[in-house]
């Protein structure tokens, strides 16, 4: 289901010719519902084959084992488990993991602060979000540059205008000219003030993941937050088959606090990962099984996702390539994976090796995004944005891939088979040789008849030409101006936003700056 609503409409002008034109040109700020698959996913395993990889991966656990690094905690904790714990190793008995992680829930909610924007991370569904953690920005004016505080609002205001986003995100860029220390508080504030979707915590040191947790008691109430899921974030397995103690603090806190994680090996193939398909889905098995087990050691049923970040490498340059076909079937058979272990799956994204918006992202961030699509992922990180390898954040970018992702809100929608759908009375009303552009029955649906574009260009040639014959990038400029124009933030009780930034001038004000 894909209802669209618009809201924080402005209107002028009286009645009549006037109020026509006003509502015409009026702001109108619109959402997209998260999106529901009516279509089956793409399943490229079969039986014989996910028996085996499960088994390999069971092995890998029992007889390699995965290092917690620096984590004495959670070596005691798997030896009361009943793992086999020696120095930093820890190896699994066969079914240990998965007896652990059963009690990790199929599907679960993430609250926003506007109940309308609350989404479904599992099942069915897709939670679309924008890219997360490049250290530099690029538009078409300033260049490659890096990133800032004003940047990082300007990407929050955008995933907040766009309709086919479900999610604000985390970190859409590293704002660079605040300290390392503090920089999450003000991340934070940003998603929380600036826009009223769903956001991520930060990850990156132990006490800005509780910094994350006070936060959103403040926006949504400790015992909401206790009970309710309100915040997710992402953490990498260091690859292969590590754990460092900074994902893990963050793992820890998070989960002992009910909120998500996504457990995400970091695969580039061939450095990280084998280089074979079934190699690479035996080591993020392994890897998920054991991170999403010590998450329900934390605390059981707290809500996780298996994640799934995979990239090959070329050989040549050793530089990470994206969009290859590789990639597509360890993210099809990812997603199997997942279902059969009764988790929601994260994986795919607009991804893109390119150093600008140009034919060759298109092309990578296009089969990704499809793929992602077609695998059953439930929630898509990187969705809009991505460039140069995950380096940028890219202004032009993120419009350009928002607008594809109406594309795929109307596949998953599937193929209307109502009466209406059927167009019996179309067939017969137009009959042999005639055409259908004033029958009744396009009059009544041609509003909503086709996916229209926000940006792309379908004019003749003499007008295209007459507007000064801009490319896709020069109009995806234009468009990031007018909706940074036309932005409104959304309503938030002054109470809690003085609660937040108080919270906020506190936390900065009790330590020093750190840029390292």
């Amino acid at each position: 289901m894909n209802d669209t609503a618009g809201v924080g409409r402005r209107s002028r002008g009286g009645g009549g010719g006037a109020a026509r034109r006003a509502e015409r040109t009026a702001v109108r700020q619109e959402f997209t519902r998260f999106i529901e698959r009516n279509i089956p996913n793409l399943d490229i395993l079969n039986e014989e084959a996910l028996a085996i990889i499960e088994a390999n991966a069971e092995t890998v656990l029992e007889e390699i084992g995965v290092s917690f690094v620096d984590n004495p905690a959670a070596l005691a904790r798997w030896r009361e488990a009943g793992a086999d714990v020696k120095g930093e190793r820890v190896r699994l008995p066969k079914g240990l993991a998965r007896k652990l992680c059963a009690t990790a829930p199929a599907m679960f909610t993430q609250h926003a602060r506007n109940p309308d924007r609350n989404v479904v991370i599992g099942g069915k569904g897709l939670v679309l979000a924008p890219v997360y953690g490049p250290p530099f920005v690029r538009d078409a004016e300033g260049g490659r540059r890096y990133a800032t505080i004003e940047d990082f609002r300007n990407f929050v205001k955008l995933g907040q205008m766009s309709k086919w986003l479900h999610h604000s995100g985390g970190t859409v860029c590293e704002p660079t000219d605040v300290a390392v220390n503090k920089r999450h508080l003000d991340m934070l504030h940003a998603h929380m003030t600036l826009a009223d979707k769903p956001y991520m915590g930060s990850v990156t040191e132990r006490s800005r993941c509780v910094d994350s947790v006070e936060m959103s008691k403040i926006l949504f109430g400790a015992d909401f937050v206790d009970q309710n899921t309100v915040m997710t974030s992402l953490i990498n397995i260091n690859s292969p088959l590590t754990f460092d103690p900074i994902m893990m603090d963050a793992l820890e806190v998070y989960a002992s606090a009910n909120q998500a994680c996504i457990i995400s090996p970091f695969i580039v193939g061939g450095a990280m990962a084998p280089v074979t398909v079934a190699g690479t889905l035996t080591q993020v098995l392994a890897e998920v099984l054991a991170g999403v087990a010590y998450s329900q050691l934390i605390r059981p049923g707290a809500p996780v996702i298996f994640g799934a970040f995979v990239t090959s490498i070329d050989m040549n340059s050793g530089a990470p390539t994206f969009g290859t076909p590789e990639a597509a079937q360890i993210t099809l058979g990812a997603g199997q994976l997942a279902r059969r272990l009764g988790l929601p799956y994260r994986s795919a994204g607009a991804f893109c090796g390119s150093k600008l918006p140009d034919a060759q992202a298109a092309y990578e961030s296009a089969n990704s995004l499809n793929i992602g699509l077609l695998s059953g992922v439930n929630f898509m990180l990187h969705a809009c944005g991505w460039l140069e390898g995950g380096l940028v954040s890219s202004y032009e970018k993120y419009i350009m891939d928002a607008d594809q992702l109406g594309v795929m809100h109307r596949l998953a929608a599937g193929i209307d088979m109502s009466a209406n759908g059927q167009a019996m009375d179309a067939l017969r009303e137009v009959g042999p040789g005639g055409h259908f552009l004033g029958c009744d029955h396009t009059q009544a649906n041609f509003k909503n008849a086709f996916w229209r574009t926000d940006l792309l260009d379908y004019k003749p040639f003499e007008t295209w030409e007459e507007e000064g014959a801009r490319d896709t990038v020069a109009l995806a400029g234009v468009r990031v101006k007018k909706m940074l124009g036309d932005y409104q933030a959304p309503d938030l009780d002054p109470g809690l936003a003085e609660a937040l930034s108080d919270y906020v001038a506190r936390k900065k004000a009790a330590v020093p700056d750190a840029f390292v």
